[in-house]
């Protein structure tokens, strides 16, 4: 029996004034079977910091703030 956990992003939307709204998604696994799923929703408004943000969340920021 192995617990592991992980966090993934799940869900990432361009709105209309370029802010960036992205979910993450931690998942509790069972050997393989997920048991528990819970979510921490994050913004970023266009131009702002993306030093912590998740590696595909920073390419998505960059190509639709390049426009």
């Amino acid at each position: 029996m192995a617990l592991t956990k992980e966090t993934v992003v799940d869900q990432v939307t361009v709105v209309e004034n370029g802010t960036i709204q992205y979910r993450e998604a931690t998942r509790i696994l069972e050997d393989g079977v997920q048991l528990s799923q819970t979510y921490h929703r994050t913004s970023i408004e266009k131009d702002g910091d993306l030093s912590n943000a998740p590696a595909n969340v920073v390419a998505i920021a960059q190509a639709a703030w390049s426009l």
